[in-house]
């Protein structure tokens, strides 16, 4: 079938009613093992269940001061590493001199686990806002950093030495060579660590959170409310879809050309 072509196209049709299909399995599955019985109630709440305690959390009010709590502390956490990594990454991917300082401290730290910070972010930083932004802060920079410097070295070095010649110095061929041509792998890499962000929520939020969709979720397992689990849940691949979908569109908005060669 043409459809199996390795890299060939698909129509937006086809990708949109793939895409549909795959959901409505899942969800399918999903309805019929709960409603026939086959995995009880307080294992498996049943889709209608979900839905309705979502409905009533959102009509109180309660669902949306939860998800803008996680919002803000994955989003804050996020900005803050993006920030730093993007500009060094880059420097740790052109300059080998800086390569060689930081990438042995940086390999090293990005193996080990976040969990096994929290009670040092306690002690640090304390409880609160500031602990919970640490948490994402140390989950994605490290992984930013070596993401954002391999792409800045996949720079072909024709341009940089056409850019060298044509009388650009170090620091403009960084900012009108490198950082254009990477920029589409940032934007890439970026989407990409935004997703483990939103993964490290619970953990942010496991110790001495008063509100987000972690701390409704662990709240809920203490009195098997599954429901809510499964909402908190989806709230966070929700978000997650949103912010990836706003990634994909800013790629497609900052740098077109990219989109061209796909």
């Amino acid at each position: 079938m043409k459809l199996f072509t390795p890299y060939r196209a698909v129509s937006r049709g086809v990708t949109v009613s793939l895409g549909l299909a795959v959901w409505a399995l899942v969800i399918g599955a999903w309805t019929l093992v709960t409603y026939g019985g086959q995995v009880p109630e307080m294992f498996l709440p049943a889709p209608g269940k979900v839905a309705a305690t979502a409905w009533r959390l959102a009509e109180d009010g309660t669902l949306w001061e939860h998800t803008w709590a996680s919002a803000k502390v994955v989003l804050t956490g996020f900005a803050v590493s993006s920030v730093v990594a993007i500009p060094l990454g880059l420097y740790m991917g052109t300059y080998r001199v800086v390569q060689a300082g930081l990438e042995p401290l940086v390999n090293f730290i990005r193996y080990l686990p976040v969990t096994s910070f929290v009670p040092l972010f306690i002690l640090w930083i304390g409880i609160g806002f500031q602990q919970h932004i640490a948490v994402i802060i140390f989950g994605v920079f490290f992984q930013q950093l070596v993401m954002v410097a391999d792409a800045a070295r996949s720079v072909p070095r024709d341009l940089v030495n056409a850019a060298y010649t044509l009388g650009t110095t170090r620091g403009e061929t960084v900012r009108h060579i490198v950082f254009p041509y990477t920029l589409p792998m940032v934007l890439d890499v970026l989407r990409v660590t935004m997703g483990w962000a939103w993964t490290y929520l619970v953990v942010a939020e496991l110790v001495a959170a008063r509100a987000g969709l972690g701390y409704i979720s662990l709240k809920a397992a203490r009195g098997f409310q599954v429901d809510i689990i499964f909402l908190a849940i989806a709230m966070i691949g929700l978000l997650g879809l949103l912010t990836d979908q706003g990634f994909r569109l800013a790629r497609r908005l900052v740098a077109p050309w990219a989109e061209a060669v796909r």
